[in-house]
């Protein structure tokens, strides 16, 4: 188990007196973050990857185009590009269809990882990559960092740098990731510095309970889908806190219960315009990244579609 210096008192010390300064409550997240135990599939020696981490080809024919870029505007080539540093620092991977058409505005689906993490130790867990191309989504990975709030603004950064050299729509920016990677996500979404850069996300055991939220005013309405394990004994119940922390925020209709889903996922009903707020709960562990990679990926498609009504 990784615990932020000074007994978990890094990024949250530095969440509230951000918080303080404009007003807001006090924030006093715990932040204690597992280091997420990584499947070994693909070290028995096989020369096959992971399941899930092939790129594929996208059906672009049958794709609705929601915006172009000009040919030869942006160089990068197709599948798998690895050993990328940004401007700031972050070493990452980029996973874009194995047919890749460079004029077409691609969904952007940042994946960040958990504490102690690289790129392609992420890419192996969470195994979004060949849906995600199948799906026309360009991909990225980001290898972990200590997270404090100028990591955060940061990282918010990086998806303008892909989208200098991959033909991305900005409208259609996604952020998922597991424990560090969740909390990074949704930090992505309340923090004032980065708020509005991106356009819905799905977080994995995130390290927010409702106090910490509570310390945030609520952001516009984003499509929102928590993800969390029953069996979480580090941050326990606190998917299902964030989970109501946004539908409130989204203007949902907190009085009704949550609708279930063919997924075993709760939605939430009466969600203002571009508000879909979701909660899974599965029966795993802090350590349990959850096989949810098509239920996320239709998400965020539908995410996408909420945006362009």
């Amino acid at each position: 188990m990784i615990v932020w210096p000074g007994g978990g008192t890094g990024l949250a010390a530095n969440l509230a007196r951000r918080a303080s300064a404009t007003g807001e409550a006090k924030l006093r997240m715990r932040v204690v973050i597992a280091l997420v135990v990584a499947s070994c599939s693909g070290c028995s020696g096989s020369s096959e990857p992971p399941e899930g981490t092939s790129v594929v080809s996208f059906d672009y024919a049958h794709a609705v185009r929601r915006g172009s870029c000009s040919p030869g505007s942006k160089p990068a080539g197709p599948g798998a590009t690895d050993g990328l540093t940004s401007r700031d620092g972050f070493h990452y991977n980029v996973r874009a269809p194995a047919n890749l058409d460079p004029t077409y505005a691609h969904p952007l689906l940042v994946v960040y990882a958990p504490a102690g993490y690289d790129a392609k130790q992420s890419e192996s867990l969470t195994r979004l990559t060949t849906e995600a191309t199948r799906s026309g989504f360009v991909v990225v990975y980001v290898g972990s960092r200590p997270l404090s709030v100028k990591t955060i603004e940061k990282l918010a950064q990086l998806p303008k740098e892909v989208a200098a050299v991959w033909c991305v729509d900005p409208n259609r920016v996604y952020a998922t990731g597991h424990s560090d990677g969740g909390t990074v996500s949704i930090a992505l979404a309340v923090l004032e510095e980065t708020t509005g850069t991106v356009s819905a996300i799905a977080p994995s055991a995130a390290g927010f309970s409702r106090k910490d939220l509570e310390a945030f005013r609520c952001p516009k309405p984003i499509p929102v889908m928590v993800m969390h394990g029953k069996q979480d004994t580090h941050f326990p119940g606190w998917g299902k806190e964030a989970a109501l922390w946004w539908a409130r925020c989204n203007a949902c209709d907190i009085a009704k219960p949550p609708a279930p889903q063919a997924s075993g996922c709760l939605a939430f009903e009466g969600c203002a315009p571009n508000g879909m707020t979701v909660y899974c709960e599965g029966g795993g562990s802090h350590n349990d990244w959850p096989p949810m990679q098509n239920q996320i990926l239709r998400f965020f498609g539908s995410a996408g579609s909420q945006e362009t009504r």
